[in-house]
């Protein structure tokens, strides 16, 4: 049995993450766990059951090879500002289209709300990010890229982590009601395939970690969120995310630098 699901770990654990959140999330509706902590368990139960997989297969030694692109911050200057301002910057462009659309003056929505969130919602969601990094990038997009096309292995945790936000989507627990697949679809991809260039360029995961960071932001700070900007704009923003994200994965040649790209030393 341990040698099976060594020999699939990647794959169990891609099968595994949608149903355990589902049966959380189930758990939730039928009231035997509170709101606070169904929205920030549901994080950490994801990180957990990759760590107890990955301890059950390959011991501590796996465990900190996933945690281990966090330690690389001697990169190019240039990707920690990339990350800073890169979903700002589609979340600005998603807007402009919006006011062009609507017929409605720009600056009347292109506006900073910094009271959106408090500066104790700003770290939870940082936490989640890094939970995100690690898992979705560190371990899945690295995992997958050894054994199937660098491309793949991005659509694949595009559809997975879309999957795994679906139960709380049309089970109504945590996300707005009735939001449409698809660009929940198109966001995900988008996310998966900007982690992999920016990862591919940096080998690390303190960079991506800023990116989905500021991806989580930048849909606070600007009307963007589907609660906030309701869902056109999400749509808009999802489409451009993921069309940029095609832009640069082949422009920076990201499925041949995934293909043989390291652990971080």
């Amino acid at each position: 049995m341990k040698d099976f699901i060594k020999k699939n770990e990647i794959w169990i654990f891609l099968v595994l993450a949608p149903i355990t959140h589902t049966l959380f999330v189930l758990i939730r509706r039928e009231g035997y766990i509170q709101g606070f902590v169904y929205t920030h368990g549901r994080f950490f139960l994801l990180l957990f059951l990759l760590i107890g997989i990955v301890l059950y297969t390959r011991g501590s030694r796996g465990v900190k090879d996933m945690f281990r692109p966090m330690l690389q911050w001697k990169i190019n200057p240039f990707w920690y500002l990339f990350s800073l301002l890169f979903a700002l910057t589609i979340a600005v462009l998603t807007l402009v289209i919006k006011t062009y659309y609507n017929d409605i003056e720009l600056l009347s929505v292109l506006q900073l709300d910094f009271a959106a969130t408090s500066l104790w919602g700003s770290f939870i969601i940082l936490i989640w990010a890094f939970m995100g990094e690690v898992v979705w990038v560190s371990y899945c997009l690295r995992e997958l890229a050894k054994t199937v096309n660098p491309f793949f292995a991005i659509l694949i945790v595009g559809l997975v982590w879309t999957l795994w936000w679906i139960p709380a989507v049309y089970l109504d627990e945590g996300v707005i009601p009735d939001f449409p697949l698809w660009p929940l679809l198109l966001g995900m991809t988008g996310a998966a395939g900007m982690c992999a260039v920016v990862y591919s360029e940096t080998k690390s995961g303190i960079c991506v970690w800023i990116l989905q960071f500021m991806m989580n932001m930048s849909l606070i700070l600007l009307p963007v969120s589907p609660k906030i900007g309701g869902i056109f704009t999400y749509k808009i923003y999802a489409v451009l995310y993921f069309t940029v994200m095609l832009l640069f994965v082949y422009s920076t040649r990201t499925i041949q630098k995934l293909k043989v790209i390291p652990l971080p030393k």
